[in-house]
């Protein structure tokens, strides 16, 4: 009996020891979380708020004690959270939801994690955390934007592919002949593509696409092909279809035309024009020193391409001439489709 004072005591001892340590865990995990995004808060079985920690600027803040969502939230907003909350209460079992507040024109995003408030075996209430999640709803909407982009994006790269494939086959005689045009031709949407993915999907600059489409078609080197000009960031789609219209004059050069004898040469300009108070992109070839031009050339499908599908994606018009010193080819471009480039 002698010892249970002495007992006693040191049990008295341990669990002050024990509380004073619990304490101590509990500040430095509040203070931990001070640092972070995350806010704590409880409510009372009628969903009044009664403490907030780590509010910052949020809208859980200091003012919302004694009031509940329906007084800060949207009605929507405040319908949703209380009844997510409520079912808690009935069920006892933790759950989490998106809630967005907006004030004014701003729209914030934040993760409520909830769990009941015990009180012994009583529930008295609801315990939770909100977490702002503004920044990872805007990169999965800019996600979403970017597939949808992507998708939109394809779709046309798939349609210009077929029509592709149809007009090759409608000019080719044999099987080698269709495949030799149609992979030049694809070959030709690729280069222009990776201009355009290099670029942000902004687009590809004019001198990029006459680079990457004409000169590697010229013998003697670069000599042969000049450009003068604006250079301008065309948009994805006129990149792709002027990058083709200037693979099929490049092509038909190299075969027939000025860049398949030594000395031809190949003059491309650029102008911006305003006509009718609306301004266009003036892109000109020109070929010069190469064989005379045939007057009874071979309608081709270089010349519906060149004619007819290039300038009606892009909204403009074309002008095709067969003259006697070479070809000569126009296209105007509306300004919708380019935009001067800052570097040029």
């Amino acid at each position: 009996m002698g010892k249970a004072p002495a007992a006693r005591a040191a049990g008295a001892y341990y669990n002050a020891a024990r509380f004073e340590r619990q304490q101590m865990v509990a500040y430095k995990a509040l203070k931990a979380l001070a640092n972070t995004e995350m806010t704590l808060f409880a409510q009372d079985r009628e969903l009044k708020y009664i403490w907030v920690f780590n509010s910052k600027d949020t809208w859980l803040n200091d003012s919302i004690l004694g009031l509940g969502d329906h007084d800060v939230l949207s009605r929507q907003a405040a319908e949703r959270s209380e009844a997510v909350k409520r079912d808690v209460i009935r069920t006892q079992r933790p759950a989490h939801f998106e809630l967005a507040s907006t004030t004014g024109s701003t729209s914030r995003w934040f993760d409520i994690r909830v769990d009941v408030d015990r009180d012994g075996d009583d529930v008295i209430g609801i315990i939770g955390t909100s977490l702002e999640i503004t920044e990872q709803k805007r990169r999965e909407e800019t996600l979403k934007t970017l597939l949808r982009e992507l998708s939109h994006r394809s779709k046309n790269l798939l349609a210009i592919i077929q029509s592709l494939a149809s007009q090759t086959a409608r000019h080719s005689v044999t099987v080698p002949e269709f495949l030799v045009r149609f992979r030049g031709r694809i070959q030709s949407l690729a280069a222009s593509q990776d201009i355009v993915t290099d670029a942000d999907w902004r687009g590809a600059d004019l001198v990029s696409l006459v680079a990457m489409q004409v000169e590697r078609y010229a013998p003697d080197g670069v000599g042969q092909v000049r450009f003068d000009g604006s250079d301008v960031y065309l948009s994805p789609t006129a990149s792709l279809h002027v990058g083709l219209a200037l693979h099929e004059l490049a092509v038909n050069a190299a075969s027939y035309g000025s860049l398949s004898v030594p000395g031809g040469r190949v003059g491309i300009s650029s102008v911006i024009v305003e006509r009718n108070g609306e301004t266009f992109l003036r892109l000109n070839w020109q070929e010069s020193g190469g064989p005379r031009v045939r007057s009874d050339h071979e309608s081709r499908f270089g010349t519906s391409t060149l004619e007819r599908i290039v300038p009606n994606s892009v909204g403009g018009e074309a002008e095709l001439d067969y003259l006697p010193d070479g070809i000569r080819y126009s296209l105007l471009i509306p300004d919708t489709q380019f935009e001067a480039n800052e570097n040029g």
